[in-house]
Formats: structure tokens, C-alpha cells, sequence
């Protein structure tokens, strides 16, 4: 039996990451094509939903096809979502230091005994080999904060736990300005650009 199916969707569009322009250390033309990246990732995202809906309306899921389109997903997805995160924590002029005495910070402190301990493992986290993603991550049971390695978009990621600061470390992201082995020197342009503010909006209460 042929199920008759229609189904309803609602694409992405693109966020405006357009005010993101002179950072300290991150050159424009760098966030040009990072910006053309994640348009992309918008893209993809919206094409595989389409595709899977078509063939689901084709009676054709479960099929190789449908099944490789769904392996994508945690990719093309993640891709664009974690790119929302790291777009939206960044801020030109941004980068004040972060205060202990902030929410962040003291919930930074719980963990780490200090903002400046928790600041050198996620800098660390950021300077593994391999290309990736340093993403603090906070536990929505405990309201736990931890720094988490995210390799490949999809691979890494804790189910459920809230993206709080996200850097991007692909080479995309530093390589017009900075050489491979000057990755930390990026880390501290990342630093220098981040909206504090923004990023403790993220914290579950």
C-alpha cells in the first residue's frame, strides 16, 4: 500500500552577519568567504530537506538515496548552525576581558577555579590538531559549563547540551591571516572580537 503524502516546510534563510566588519585581527576579505561558506551550508541544508521530501512523497524513503541524504544531515546542519553561533558571539571592538564577577564568570569559576584557567583549556581545545570547532558547552540538567572539541560539524557534539561560545577553528577561518602553525595567534584575534554580552544571553537560568 502506497501511503499518499504531502508535506510541509519551511526553508532557512540566511542570518545578517553583515554588521561584522573591521575586527580586530580577522580581515574582512577573511570574513567574506567565511561568510560565502555558511551562506552555503544555508544552502545545503535547505536542498537536502527538499530532496528527502520529495522522494518521501515518491513512496521512496528508505531507499539508499534517502538514506545517504540523511547521513548528511548532522553535517550540512551543524554546519550552519554551530557558523550562527560563531557569527553571533563575535562583535567589532568586542572583546573586553571577561569579568568573574559577570554570571559567565562565575559559573566559569565553578568549574574551573578561575576565568583565566578555563581560558587557557579552551585555547588549548582550540589549538588540536585537526580541523574543528572549540564550543563551551553547558549541560541543560547541571547547568554545567565544559570546553568540548568538535570535529566535522556532527562528530563531538554532546546531545542536548547548549552551544554557550563557539570558535571555529577550520583553517577557512584564519588561513588569510594567519599561517597554519599561527592558529594561536588567531585564538587571540577570536578573543579580541567576542560580545561578552551576548555569549551570557546563551546561559540556561
Amino acid at each position: 500500500m502506497t501511503l499518499q503524502t504531502k508535506i510541509s516546510y519551511t526553508a532557512y534563510k540566511e542570518q545578517d552577519f553583515s554588521h561584522l566588519k573591521n575586527l580586530t585581527g580577522i580581515s574582512d576579505k577573511t570574513l567574506e568567504i567565511h561568510l560565502g561558506l555558511y551562506a552555503g551550508y544555508v544552502k545545503n541544508t535547505n536542498i537536502l530537506n527538499e530532496k528527502v521530501i520529495e522522494l518521501t512523497e515518491q513512496g521512496k524513503s528508505g531507499t539508499p538515496e534517502y538514506a545517504e541524504i540523511k547521513r548528511r544531515y548532522g553535517f550540512e546542519y551543524n554546519g550552519k548552525v554551530l557558523h550562527e553561533y560563531y557569527f553571533g558571539n563575535l562583535k567589532a571592538g568586542g572583546g573586553s576581558e571577561l569579568k568573574e564577577s559577570t554570571e559567565l564568570g562565575k559559573k566559569l569559576a565553578e568549574v574551573y577555579s578561575s576565568v583565566d584557567v578555563w581560558k587557557n583549556d579552551f585555547s588549548k581545545v582550540g589549538t588540536m590538531r585537526g580541523v574543528g570547532w572549540a564550543v563551551l558547552l553547558q549541560d541543560p540538567d547541571t547547568k554545567t559549563l565544559s570546553n568540548h572539541w568538535i570535529t566535522l560539524h556532527e562528530e563531538g557534539n554532546v546531545a542536548g547540551f547548549k552551544p554557550i561560545l563557539v570558535m571555529d577553528v577550520w583553517e577557512h577561518a584564519f588561513l588569510l591571516d594567519y599561517k597554519p602553525a599561527d592558529r594561536p595567534k588567531y585564538i587571540e584575534a577570536f578573543f579580541a572580537n567576542v560580545d561578552w554580552a551576548a555569549v551570557e544571553k546563551r546561559l540556561i537560568k
